[in-house]
């Protein structure tokens, strides 16, 4: 039996009601920023674990399969208020895609690099042992035991600046490019519940093929959060200035590719999918409207009796 609605329950539930936030851009803010958290947290912290365990705890590819499992997470966890974006790059696009209000991109972005600046913080903080031990107690960016690949990307000795400058541009233009057409009612669609999944697919993909040169950031907020954590807790201002001050590619780079594959989808998919046919019922109405009108032309009889009637 279904018990009777007592006085204090509808109180309570008024009650808890209050607790929602009235104004929907901090309740998507906030969304933005635990999303890049949870993201983030998993990210890091299986970077912790392979790097001071010297690979004996995981391999590279745990640390690939960590960020898709949060980017998963992540996207169950918020997709329902902000859309879960958890990436400036993709926020920026869907600007330009005019899915969500320009208003939002910064707002957006300050929240998402704010959660992977304290993703960085707690994976820190658990990780701390390992990591002094690991370097000896030195937080450096070069070297054998350098620890600050733990929680920024930074380029293989090898790489040149416009390598890893179109490396992050193509690695986000790909990720735009298929992700964008997941909702799209025209082509193949996915199921909403399965769109985390295949978005965290999509980027381990990416991380799988496209993370040798420079870590595969492809996300500004992934990269920029952290480093500057790194920067306030120890490893100091070397986190910008080394490589010859390339911190800025991952951050200006994603921005273009993200935008650039967007539009791609428009011009090579989106423009030329076939117009959407009426349902039966819509042609069924749209012929009798049709017919409707023409009937008054039959019952006064040829165009020739119309003339001589109007004029």
């Amino acid at each position: 039996m279904l018990r009777a609605i007592q006085p204090q329950d509808s109180q309570v539930t008024m009650k808890l009601r209050t607790l929602r936030l009235r104004s929907a851009l901090v309740r998507e803010c906030m969304a933005e920023f635990l999303g890049t958290f949870v993201l983030m947290l998993f990210g890091c912290s299986a970077a912790a674990q392979v790097k001071t365990s010297r690979d004996t705890k995981g391999q590279y590819l745990s640390i690939n399969m960590s960020f898709s499992v949060g980017v998963m997470s992540a996207m169950y966890l918020t997709k329902g208020i902000s859309g879960a974006h958890l990436n400036p790059a993709v926020t920026l696009s869907f600007c330009v895609l005019r899915k969500v209000k320009w208003g939002r991109l910064v707002p957006y972005c300050l929240s998402q690099v704010l959660g992977a600046y304290v993703a960085s913080a707690l994976a820190f903080m658990v990780y701390y042992d390992a990591i002094m031990e690991f370097s000896g107690g030195v937080l450096t960016v070069y070297g054998p035991n350098e620890t600050a690949s733990i929680f920024a990307t930074y380029p293989s000795q090898y790489l040149t600046l416009g390598r890893s400058f179109l490396d992050q541009v193509v690695g986000t233009l790909l990720l735009m490019l298929c992700i964008v057409s997941l909702e799209e009612k025209r082509n193949t669609p996915a199921p909403s519940g399965l769109i985390p999944p295949i978005v965290a697919t999509i980027v381990l993909g990416i991380s799988m093929s496209m993370s040798a040169n420079c870590g595969a950031a492809i996300n500004p907020a992934r990269d920029l959060g952290p480093r500057l954590f790194t920067l306030t807790a120890g490893w100091g201002t070397e986190v910008f200035t080394c490589y010859n001050y390339w911190f800025w590619v991952p951050i200006v780079a994603p921005l273009i590719g993200g935008p650039l594959g967007s539009c791609l989808y428009l011009v090579f998919v989106e423009w030329q999918l076939p117009t959407p046919e009426l349902p039966q019922d819509r042609r069924t109405t749209v012929s009798t409207i049709s017919n409707s009108i023409k009937e008054p032309a039959t019952s006064w009889g040829t165009g020739d009796n119309l003339k001589s009637t109007y004029f």
